[in-house]
């Protein structure tokens, strides 16, 4: 009897397999000739996106990046003029990102907005540095407190705070206290001496072998 059960559902096993792949045989059979258009449609595309990533693309990335090279030098060079606008002779950062965008790579927008920074302008480095997208953590924080910077030089205070806290978040290490400080600072300009008070002990308690953190007691004092 046990017998005769299992090979009952073995049986039923089989029957199952073959109206499954008759049901499968009948669909291809009924629609063979829109599953092959769709199939060509897809290698089309596939090999127009190839051609284009590797024609196209990639040579315009690497084209990018050897424009920027001059500029990105005088940038380390603290030449922020030349690295913004360029010289006659080599193109500035804001050359490249208005030909090439982000082809040469997100960090030519944080160059260009801490260039813009140190020229004064404002807005301008607000509009680079908004468009920087890096995920390493230490320049992704660098790229926010600059926008805190430039939002302090427009009086712009509470977003400057905003950006501060959103560095520190981001940067979570020694460099978070410079931020939070910065952030403590703007806020008792604010008249918001609790929450200033709150980023200072922050310092002291997270970061006390910072360099904010050795000199912290005194901002403590002058908030309390």
């Amino acid at each position: 009897m046990a017998k005769q059960n299992v090979n009952d559902k073995e049986a039923l096993r089989r029957e199952n397999i073959e109206e499954t792949v008759s049901k499968t045989d009948q669909f291809y059979n009924e629609n063979k000739k829109t599953i092959w258009t769709v199939v060509a449609i897809v290698a089309v595309v596939a090999l127009a996106v190839f051609a284009y990533v590797k024609l196209i693309y990639q040579p315009k990335c690497e084209e990018a990046m050897q424009q920027a090279y001059p500029a990105e030098r005088s940038f380390g060079d603290g030449q922020y003029e030349i690295a913004l606008n360029g010289d006659g002779n080599i193109l500035g950062l804001a050359d490249i990102i208005a030909e090439y965008g982000s082809k040469a790579g997100s960090a030519i927008f944080m160059e260009a907005g801490i260039c813009a920074l140190h020229l004064e302008q404002y807005e301008d480095a607000l509009g680079y540095l908004k468009k920087y997208n890096g995920k390493e953590p230490i320049l992704a924080a660098r790229a926010l407190a600059a926008q805190g910077d430039a939002h302090a030089a427009l009086g712009q205070n509470e977003e400057a705070v905003a950006a501060y806290l959103k560095a520190a978040r981001k940067s979570d290490d020694n460099f978070a206290a410079g931020y939070l400080l910065k952030a403590g600072i703007i806020s008792e300009e604010l008249g918001l001496k609790d929450k200033a008070l709150e980023y200072y002990k922050t310092i002291k308690d997270k970061y006390p072998s910072s360099v904010e953190g050795y000199d912290i007691d005194k901002y403590i004092t002058r908030a309390e």
